[in-house]
């Protein structure tokens, strides 16, 4: 178990990094105030607009980096610091996730395939740890692999759904940075300092969700050589 400990401390390590940086550049780029005066929700507005969306709502919601699409609803959810905000890192948050709409309205593929999985990734990441470990304690307990071997698989399956999961997840906040920061500078809604901080904010928080997938694959890689091991 000991490498277990250590995969866990170098992702734990990883993750905790670029969060803080992230949060260290969104605190950075927040004091870079925006010349056109617009706050967060005001430049989500705009950009649904210029993208012919007039069927979703801009709300607040509470909390630090909470802001997100929900394609349910059809709302684009601003954190309290980003709705109320006029600066560069408001922007760049308002804008990706007014990205996400534009995605859901344009049914993009990665985006379809991402909300199909949720609701089975959901159930299935609940789960998935405790089969692989509790199927390898089984198999070690009765001398042989047995039914614990396949309660361990099915738990490396649904460990698979998520790793799946995570990294369908890239393309589809990559594309939803890339509208934003498209529609940022096509439509010249923040100056070209402004416009670094929003790409640099954007790029960071891209970075959290690549390095969950990664973290999410090494998990899946290393159970699945645990697993596999037990049956020689």
């Amino acid at each position: 178990m000991m490498g277990f400990y250590i995969l866990i401390g170098v992702i734990s390590l990883v993750s905790w990094l670029v969060s803080n940086t992230l949060k260290s550049k969104f605190k950075k780029y927040s004091k870079v105030q925006l010349r056109n005066g617009l706050s967060g929700a005001e430049i989500a507005e705009k950009m649904l607009a210029d993208n012919g969306i007039f069927d979703v709502k801009v709300i607040s919601t509470p909390g630090m980096l909470t802001d997100h699409y929900n394609p349910q609803n059809k709302t684009v959810n601003l954190s309290e610091g980003v709705y109320n905000q006029r600066n560069a890192a408001a922007a760049a948050v308002a804008a990706h996730e007014c990205g996400h709409a534009v995605q859901h309205a344009t049914a993009y593929s990665y985006l379809k395939m991402r909300s199909q999985l949720v609701p089975i990734v959901s159930v299935t990441s609940k789960f998935s740890q405790w089969l692989v470990i509790g199927g390898l304690v089984m198999g070690a307990a009765s001398g042989a692999p047995g039914i614990g071997l396949y309660i361990a698989i099915a738990g490396l399956i649904f460990m698979g759904l998520a790793t799946i999961f995570s990294f369908v997840t890239l393309p589809v906040e990559y594309d939803a940075s890339n509208r934003a920061l498209a529609w940022l500078k096509n439509k010249n809604m923040v100056s070209q300092e402004e416009y670094a901080g929003s790409e640099d904010a954007l790029k960071w928080a891209a970075r959290t969700y690549l390095v969950a997938a990664l973290g999410s694959l090494a998990m899946l890689l290393y159970w699945g050589m645990r697993i596999l091991g037990s049956r020689d």
